[in-house]
């Protein structure tokens, strides 16, 4: 299997992220009761095809979904100036708040309709500080453990060189009953 370039990788990565924005629908809210009468499938397919509100927080941290199956949960997005802090690099709750939504909705994808579930803990360990010039990140989270109470998720920060910039791991409660 022939390795492909980085050029063609990053070219890869820009255009998952051009097609995800264009399904994208204007930024929204969607109550706590909505959200719950929705399977974890309808909900995420419903936001990335453009059914559903996006939730406004992505603009905010402009960041979108790419990717999600049940355990499993990938965004991207490009830090730049707008979120860096008095050091001149991207301000730590960047990476925290990537890895804290790719980890929750990692979860998320395995509840079943009428459950929800909030962050308890968060660990998060910085490998390198991200800049404007690193170009997109992706935020990776997989599901390491869910039980009927809590469940357990991890995560990872990477650019397109498979660079890492940081990892994390959380524990959220289950709320809720499955319908």
């Amino acid at each position: 299997m022939d390795k492909v370039s980085r050029e063609e990788q990053l070219a890869s990565w820009i255009d998952a992220e051009q097609v995800a924005r264009s399904k994208l629908a204007a930024p929204g809210s969607m109550s706590l009761a909505q959200v719950s009468e929705l399977s974890p499938t309808e909900f995420f397919n419903g936001i990335g095809q453009g059914q559903l509100p996006c939730p406004p927080f992505g603009h905010l941290v402009d960041f979108v979904p790419i990717e999600w199956a049940e355990g499993f949960f990938l965004f991207q997005g490009s830090p730049d100036t707008r979120h860096y802090n008095p050091l001149g690099i991207v301000h730590g709750g960047y990476a925290a708040t990537l890895l804290d939504s790719c980890m929750g909705c990692a979860i998320h994808t395995r509840l079943q309709r009428g459950q929800g579930y909030t962050t308890t803990d968060l660990r998060i360990s910085y490998i390198r500080a991200l800049t404007d010039k690193v170009g997109p990140v992706r935020a990776e989270g997989r599901i390491v453990h869910l039980g009927r109470t809590t469940a357990i998720a991890e995560g990872r920060i990477y650019d397109v060189d498979d660079r890492l910039y940081a990892v994390g791991s959380t524990t959220c409660l289950i709320m809720g009953s499955p319908s």
